[in-house]
């Protein structure tokens, strides 16, 4: 069978058989969304496996709804896998302390500091102080030549000491 004739029955069958997959995968998911990304994945590794396209029409539907199994079952043991991920560090934040620089009540006028930043700059001083990134390490994280993160990471501690001084200048 030629590239072209497959494509075409690659076409048909989608053509044929996709709104029922979307419905199939619409009842075993909680989100709409979630159903359209799994035909979507579906059929893309229909048009990658199209040499295994069976020739008697009567099987391609059942062979596109194992295909389509298949990308359920990993989509199910993947939000699976998400939860208990997300489960344990809920856990370990729960129990970990917190940084004081994370308590905005205690640090309120930081806060304000910081949000006056540029996000990049942002990014760079939380990378530094609260994570314990080199700049060369940062530069690195965010994709920015390491002599621009020294000249951002300069202004941004610049500006924060100034607010910060001119805020507490204003403290009774």
């Amino acid at each position: 069978m030629g590239t072209e004739d497959r494509a075409a029955r690659v076409e048909n069958a989608t053509r044929e058989h996709a709104p029922a997959l979307l419905a199939y995968f619409a009842r075993r998911v909680d989100q709409s969304h979630d159903a359209a990304d799994l035909l979507a994945e579906t059929l893309l590794i229909l048009w990658r496996r199209a040499s295994s396209l069976p020739t008697d029409d009567a099987e391609v539907r059942p062979w596109m709804f194992g295909i389509g199994r298949n990308v359920l079952m990993h989509h199910r043991r993947r939000a699976i896998r998400q939860r208990a991920v997300s489960d344990r560090l809920r856990n370990i934040l729960s129990t970990t302390p917190r940084s004081g620089f994370a308590e905005a009540v205690e640090h309120d006028s930081l806060h304000r500091a910081l949000a006056g930043l540029d996000p990049i700059d942002q990014d760079i001083i939380g990378l530094v102080h609260w994570d314990g990134f080199s700049l060369v390490e940062v530069s690195r994280i965010i994709g920015m030549k390491e002599g621009t993160v020294r000249s951002r990471y300069h202004r941004a501690r610049l500006a924060l000491r100034t607010q910060l001084e001119e805020h507490l200048a204003h403290q009774p």
